[in-house]
């Protein structure tokens, strides 16, 4: 009877171990199969699926015929149209067709209309897609009678244009991901740049005018640049020129704070209703969604167009910091209202649009790095965009965090090593248990 459960007992095992051999093996192969393209294949936008999708059709069908295009809550693009006969061609295409008014052409025309009439600081408007509306919004410093004006100005274009107070103040926010100081104030660099020749931090152009001198510590002790470059009011970015002409190691990675950093893989244009993920020194990392694009903002010291508008909170001191999203670099902070506490509106000027005017691209952009880019909920190593110091620990993950990573092919070598293990101990437990009872029978007769 024992020996018929030792038998049972090591059928089981062998079986398993088999069976180990198999799952093992096709995890491996899976793993193999699924990695990321190579930087020639892979896409240059985190967007292409969806937004992309939607960008393609609008810009085939004209503006006449539609009136943007977003990402949906289940990540499908929907684009707005004029026509049953667009409609359809958009439906064709595999996207969502949503029937409205006005077509981009008359938001953009409205749009003209408010930019020619008089200036009024702490006014910004935008167009909302989804409702099919051009927005103006007035914080608490606009004065009743500038505010009626406006409106007056509104209601001649149209019933689509929607007027709407703030409690809050648009400013740009001066004062990052990581820190820099001048006599203008304190900024956040935002991503690092080059000419091919010599490195740059790209940041908002309200920082400092060309010829301002950075510092990477409140002291002064340590000089990281000048600004060479920029454009404010009208756009809103500059660049500040390295004092040694590099940026240094891990100049591809953003800081989001705890010593943790995003690897930056590429540039992209980001959709309304994507979310986004923003890094500065005051506020730290904090993410929302694209809520318009080519928003128009009065600040005090001027107007900025062609930004984008997000429901993501900032504080003074987060101007000029990231934002990305999954690794793609999309813009850098250019101002807005509220705070992180009550929630409020932040605008970005496009990374793409400074980074053609200045004739620069992104640092290592040359590069495809696994997956895309690196989540920002759960970033590796740790960066310090601007800082010309190396950066340590940028692998960020242990030998054994990479084999458990059901990601990569270590979870199906650790399988097959365990099932080889197995069937090795099940063939010694065996020719052991022979030797013994080969031993005991020539024992006993010999005895």
């Amino acid at each position: 009877m024992r020996h018929a459960r030792r038998r049972i007992v090591r059928r089981v095992t062998r079986l398993a171990a088999v069976g180990g051999l198999l799952v093992g093996s096709a995890m491996v192969t899976r793993a193999v199969a699924s990695e990321p393209p190579d930087a020639s294949t892979a896409p240059r936008t985190l967007a292409r699926t969806a937004s992309g999708a939607g960008a393609d059709l609008v810009s085939r069908l004209g503006t006449d015929r539609t009136a943007g295009h977003w990402v949906d809550s289940d990540g499908r693009p929907v684009v707005a149209v004029t026509d049953e006969r667009t409609a359809e061609a958009v439906r064709r295409a595999g996207a969502t067709a949503k029937r409205v008014r006005h077509s981009m052409s008359e938001l953009r025309s409205a749009t003209a209309t408010l930019r020619a009439a008089p200036r009024v600081p702490g006014t910004a408007w935008a167009l909302d897609y989804r409702s099919n509306e051009v927005v103006v919004r007035g914080d608490r410093t606009v004065s009743g009678s500038d505010w009626s004006r406006l409106t007056g100005v509104a209601e001649g274009i149209g019933g689509f244009v929607r007027m709407e107070r703030n409690e809050g103040v648009f400013t740009t926010r001066l004062n990052g991901a990581e820190p820099i100081l001048s006599t203008a104030g304190r900024c956040s660099a935002g991503f690092n740049v080059t000419d091919g020749t010599r490195d740059f931090i790209l940041t908002a152009g309200h920082c400092g005018p060309t010829g301002s001198v950075w510092f990477g510590d409140g002291r002064g002790d340590r000089q990281i640049g000048r600004t060479v470059a920029g454009s404010f009011p009208g756009d809103d970015f500059s660049l500040v020129e390295y004092a040694n002409g590099k940026a240094g190691q891990g100049a591809d990675l953003v800081a989001v704070g705890d010593g943790k950093g995003v690897r930056i893989t590429g540039t992209g244009e980001p959709a309304v209703g994507q979310r986004v993920f923003r890094s500065g020194s005051t506020s730290g990392l904090r993410d929302g969604r694209v809520t318009a694009l080519d928003a128009t903002v009065n600040y005090p010291e001027g107007t900025v167009t062609g930004l984008i508008e997000t429901d993501v909170c900032a504080e003074p001191g987060d101007s000029g910091g990231p934002m990305f999203s999954e690794g793609i670099a999309l813009g850098v902070t250019s101002g807005g209202s509220g705070d992180c506490d009550k929630g409020g509106t932040t605008f970005f000027q496009p990374l793409p649009e400074a980074m053609e005017s200045l004739g620069v691209r992104l640092v290592g952009s040359g590069r495809q790095d696994a997956a895309a880019g690196t989540s920002a909920t759960a970033p590796p190593g740790a960066a310090a965009p601007g800082a010309s110091a190396p950066v340590t620990g940028v692998e960020g993950s242990t030998l054994l965090a990479r084999l458990t990573d059901r990601r990569n092919v270590g979870p199906g070598l650790l399988i097959v090593a365990g099932s080889l293990v197995a069937l090795v101990a099940t063939r010694w437990i065996r020719a052991e248990a022979d030797r013994k009872a080969y031993q005991r029978h020539y024992s006993a007769t010999w005895g």
